[in-house]
This record gives structure tokens, C-alpha cells and sequence, in this order.
């Protein structure tokens, strides 16, 4: 065999090897996307203090089982879920909209199927029970366009124990009084902590059945202050929040 053919094999088994190594790494990449983790960028402040705009999670797609809608471009494959497992109070869960499958939201799970839920004067009743609300300071947050936001932070002690911060503006707001909503089967109430930044079930959103569930936000791997994205690779050693990284939900 000549000299030239040997290098010509030599390039052609260099590139054949570099497509199967790609292949394989995109094969490992949507298998890891969508049984294990999906990460997830916070856009907004509904779930302000929990989850701040810039931040990063990992959403494990295996906690409630999966439907179609674990799977990319969630192709009509199946109905309902498979290995499901209900979430559970407290959850911070991602979602698709009921009216738009193809948009993501995430809320924290309050209401399960039966449950009675309304906002009275800004405390949250399940049940006809006050869930226990406890005063902690006054903060700032910072808006999408990097304006702050004056709010009232609070603890909130759900029924099973859960415990998480909530905000409140000191102007009354929409959510703060609602009529009694009655959870159905198989849907979950799902409202944010930012309790008048949110638009979820008190509101349009409705009740999100079960099969609409992508995951449960298990930890903060990424954060970074607005308006900077993570991308700015130059604007981390500044704008980096590495106190929240790692945090777990």
C-alpha cells in the first residue's frame, strides 16, 4: 500500500471516528435530557425569592414519571404517564401550559386533587385552614430590566410541613382575595411565591393536570444577576451569583 493511500485511510478513519464520537455524545445528551435532568432558565419573577431571574435549574424529569411531554417536541406517542408518582405539597415543579403544550412554566404545588383553595386578604387557605404566615423583612429584587422591585418577604408553612419564602407587595393586588377553587381529579394547584407577580391557578392558568408535569426543580447549578445571561462570559466574575450556585430546591 502506498504512502498516500495510508494517509488518506488514516484521514478517512479520523473523520468516520470524530461522527461516531458526535453521535454518540448527542445520543448521551438527549437520553440525559429526557430521563434524568433538563436544565431550565428562570425568565421571570414569579417565583421570586425561591428562584431569582438569571438563575439556572436542573429539573429531574424521573420524580412524577414521565408522559410525552418528557420527551423533546413531546410527540403524540402515549397517553397519561408512565412510572408515575404524584407530586408532592411544596414541590417546585415545571409544567406546560394547559393552553399552549408547548410553553414551560414553573410554580410551586400547592393545591392536590380535592383540596379547597382561596386567597383571603393575602393569606393562603387550603381547606378553610390559614396556612401560617410569619413577617421577615422588607427586601429589593431586581426586574428582568434590572430595576428593583420593593417587596415584603414572608415564611409560609404548608400543611405537610414545607416550609418557603413568599413575597407580597405592600400595594393590594389581584390574587390577594379570590373565590373558593376546588381542585379536580388528577390536576394540581399551582401558584409562585412572588404571590402578585404570578400569573397561575388563581388566575387564567387554571388547575394543571398531572400529564401536563415535566419535572421537579432539584437545584440552582447557574445564577447570575440581570441583565447579564450566561453566555457574558466576560460579566461573570462580577455579575455571578455564586452564592445560590449549587443551592438545592
Amino acid at each position: 500500500m502506498s504512502t498516500a493511500h495510508s494517509k488518506a485511510d488514516k484521514k478517512d478513519g479520523g473523520v468516520r471516528e470524530m461522527i461516531v464520537v458526535i453521535v454518540q455524545a448527542l445520543l448521551i445528551a438527549v437520553i440525559f435530557r429526557t430521563f434524568l435532568f433538563q436544565p431550565f432558565n428562570i425568565p421571570s419573577g414569579s417565583m421570586m425569592p425561591s428562584l431569582l431571574i438569571g438563575d439556572y435549574v436542573f429539573v429531574s424529569k424521573f420524580s412524577y414519571g414521565y408522559s410525552k411531554y418528557s420527551i423533546p417536541f413531546a410527540p403524540d406517542l402515549f397517553e397519561g404517564r408512565i412510572l408515575e408518582d404524584a407530586p408532592e405539597r411544596g414541590d417546585i415543579a415545571v409544567f406546560r401550559v394547559p393552553s399552549d403544550g408547548d410553553k414551560d412554566y414553573i410554580k410551586r404545588v400547592i393545591g392536590l386533587p380535592g383540596d379547597k383553595i382561596q386567597m383571603k386578604d393575602a393569606v393562603l387557605y387550603i381547606n378553610d385552614e390559614a396556612v401560617p404566615k410569619e413577617f421577615l423583612d422588607d427586601v429589593s429584587m431586581t426586574r428582568p430590566d434590572g430595576s428593583k422591585l420593593r417587596s415584603r418577604r414572608y415564611v409560609e408553612t404548608l400543611p405537610n410541613g414545607v416550609t418557603h419564602y413568599t413575597l407580597d407587595s405592600p400595594i393590594s393586588a389581584a390574587g390577594e382575595n379570590t373565590a373558593v377553587f376546588t381542585v379536580p381529579k388528577g390536576h394540581y394547584f399551582m401558584m409562585g411565591d412572588n404571590r402578585d407577580g404570578s400569573s397561575d391557578s388563581r388566575f387564567g392558568l387554571g388547575a394543571v393536570p398531572l400529564e401536563l408535569f415535566v419535572g421537579k426543580a432539584q437545584i440552582i447549578f447557574f445564577s447570575i444577576e440581570p441583565p447579564a445571561r450566561a453566555r457574558h462570559i466576560w460579566r461573570w466574575p462580577n455579575d455571578v451569583r455564586f452564592d445560590r450556585l449549587m443551592n438545592t430546591l
